[in-house]
């Protein structure tokens, strides 16, 4: 299964993957809530997915995914090589991290690896999985504000950062405009910021929404 908020790679993947014997394409989904949604739907073996995706970001849509539907790995396909893309990434159960300037060889492989339950990644990612990897050998990081979130927190700031008001993100995730009130409250309590542009900064630094939402 494809989720890809831009039609045109989205479709271009498809094109390519569609040629092959070996490989079906069974959905294709442009956001994060529908990706869950869709995997729950087709029970796909391998979801390729994007991160910056708009309703649920790839993360959190991963996580979600992991925990509810075990059976389906999560090949994530980013342009993002930063740590912190990646660490939360594979934190939320990706098997697997390919960079978007990568080739259809590459592509093909990491499916096929993740479909057998191994792991791929690019090259320039191995380095921070290592780390990842060891990081019980090491001194914990300090934790960030983003860290004291709750996953609901969490899909709520990437809501507000993308622009929907508290009426409206009741509606789509089927909660009073109270509850929704109160999550915001304790974000910004949490994260200490007083103003709806202060929460976009947040989730941006996040990785929850991109730059140019």
């Amino acid at each position: 299964m494809l989720a890809e908020d831009h039609t045109i790679v989205r479709e271009g993947l498809r094109a390519l993957l569609d040629v092959r014997d070996d490989i079906t394409v069974v959905a294709e989904v442009a956001d994060g809530r529908a990706a869950v949604e869709a995997v729950n739907q087709h029970r796909p073996d391998v979801v390729v997915m994007d991160l910056g995706m708009p309703e649920l970001n790839g993360v959190d849509a991963t996580r979600q995914i992991r925990k509810d539907f075990p059976a389906t790995q999560v090949l994530i396909l980013s342009m993002h090589a930063g740590e912190e893309y990646v660490r939360p990434a594979i934190r939320a159960g990706a098997s697997g991290y390919l960079l978007k300037g990568s080739g259809l060889s590459d592509l093909v492989s990491a499916i096929q690896a993740v479909a057998r339950g191994d792991a791929f990644f690019s090259p320039a990612i191995a380095k921070i999985v290592l780390f990842e990897s060891r990081r019980g050998e090491r001194p914990a990081r300090d934790p960030t504000p983003g860290d004291a979130l709750t996953n609901r927190e969490r899909e709520i700031l990437q809501l507000v950062a993308e622009g929907k008001s508290s009426p409206e993100i009741a509606k789509q995730l089927q909660l009073s405009v109270k509850t929704v009130e109160g999550h915001r409250g304790r974000i910004m309590a949490k994260l200490d910021v007083h103003h709806v542009a202060g929460l976009v900064r947040h989730a941006i630094r996040i990785g929850l929404v991109s730059a140019d939402t």
